[in-house]
């Protein structure tokens, strides 16, 4: 009996030690085995150290990081990328079907044969009217008398002139109509999450990105939660519903030959740790803050979390970082893996969490405080303890 007793005593004396060498060390040498939702704040201090060849950087987070950020992850906008004048009037390009007509004043020489224009009353110009023509490959349209008209990149204008210019001589004060009977050139074609999938003829007006939105039956999910991508030749640029409707100069004028994709891509961080729920959240498109991040995490819990311990971890590109001539290893994707270190002890945190921006597939992670890894071992000592207690109590 005195044996067991003994035995008690010393477990006890050695839980207490563990617990007073957890408490001064900051739980960086707490057991293994003691219950955790991930690693502490001194052991992710240490991660850079224990894995180098990991090539893992931990920054800590200030108002020069997160400007630094902020200014890498600015966009590019459709005003400026693609800052090209709209054209003047339609545009007649290889495929379009035309139809041509010639009045002339009389006497009607050259087309006398044609119908009279009852319109303009007795003793009038003659009009004739030529077959639909599909403008060719090489460009052209073919009026008689007048040969191969050049058409493609033309204003029906100023083929009208060019039609003009050729029969002068030949028929008497010649007036020429171009009609444009079929577009099947000047189109822009609008796919993704939209209502039905369209090719939006463009006309002399100048038609913009929302105009071929609404003409696709607008979009399928939240605004707030869709990208617009326009594809002009090799050119590609994204940009969030939202802030082209916010800012007029973004929705440009469209051309010939434009794709508008509207993309649904659900944005997600993932929550871990000490903190109001753990999850995968979606944000918008146009994207959020850690202070927000933190507010739709619920927030840190009071029990657990270590104010000093939140930490970001990103798959980062080299040019958000200020390496220092520094080449750390990288994934074959071409990023630096990166903890990003945040003390929200320090009140100026607060300011510098507004501006600092959330990327698609962060993990957001809360530390435990080294009181609760405490309180944890202390919880599994007393468990422990008082049924042994109890044993050599009852066999006294």
């Amino acid at each position: 009996m005195k044996l067991l007793q003994n035995g008690c005593r010393q477990f006890i004396t050695c839980c207490a030690a563990t617990a007073i060498t957890i408490t001064l060390t900051g739980c960086a040498n707490s057991p293994s085995w003691l219950p955790s939702s991930g690693p502490n704040y001194a052991q992710v201090q240490e991660v850079a150290k224990a894995q180098p060849g990991a090539g893992i950087q931990i920054i800590d987070v200030n108002d020069t990081v997160a400007r630094k950020l902020l200014a890498n992850q600015k966009q590019s906008l459709f005003s400026e990328k693609f800052n090209v004048p709209a054209q003047a009037g339609y545009v007649i390009g290889a495929g379009d079907v035309i139809e041509v007509s010639i009045w002339e004043a009389p006497p009607a020489a050259l087309f006398g044969g044609g119908a009279i224009d009852a319109r303009s009353g007795p003793a009038t110009t003659r009009v004739t009217t030529f077959p639909e023509q599909m403008v060719s490959s090489e460009g052209t349209i073919n009026i008689p008398f007048a040969g191969q008209i050049a058409a493609n990149g033309l204003s029906p204008q100023k083929i009208e002139a060019e039609i003009v210019r050729r029969l002068k001589g030949k028929a008497n004060q010649p007036q020429v109509l171009v009609r444009v009977i079929h577009n099947n050139t000047a189109n822009v074609t609008v796919v993704g999450e939209v209502t039905a999938s369209t090719r939006m003829p463009l006309t002399a007006r100048g038609e913009r990105l929302l105009d071929a939105l609404a003409a696709a039956g607008g979009v399928r999910q939240p605004v707030n939660k869709m990208t617009l991508q326009l594809t002009r030749g090799e050119q590609v640029q994204a940009l969030p519903l939202d802030t082209i409707i916010r800012d007029p100069k973004q929705n440009i004028v469209l051309q010939p030959g434009d794709v508008v994709t509207s993309l649904f891509q659900p944005l997600s961080f993932t929550v871990l740790g000490a903190t109001g729920k753990n999850d995968e959240m979606n944000f918008e498109a146009q994207g959020i803050s850690l202070a927000q991040a933190l507010a739709r995490a619920g927030g840190l819990q009071d029990a657990r979390a270590d104010a000093q311990g939140v930490f970001i971890f990103r798959f980062e590109s080299p040019a958000a970082l200020d390496l220092g001539g520094k080449t750390p290893a990288m994934t074959p994707e071409g990023k630096i893996p990166v903890i990003y270190r945040v003390d929200l002890k320090d009140p100026a945190t607060f300011f510098v969490a507004q501006s600092f921006p959330i990327q698609n597939k962060d993990v957001l992670y809360v530390s435990n405080a080294p009181a609760a890894e405490l309180q944890k071992f202390l919880n599994i000592v007393v468990s422990t303890v008082y049924p042994i207690a109890n044993v050599i109590n009852m066999t006294k």
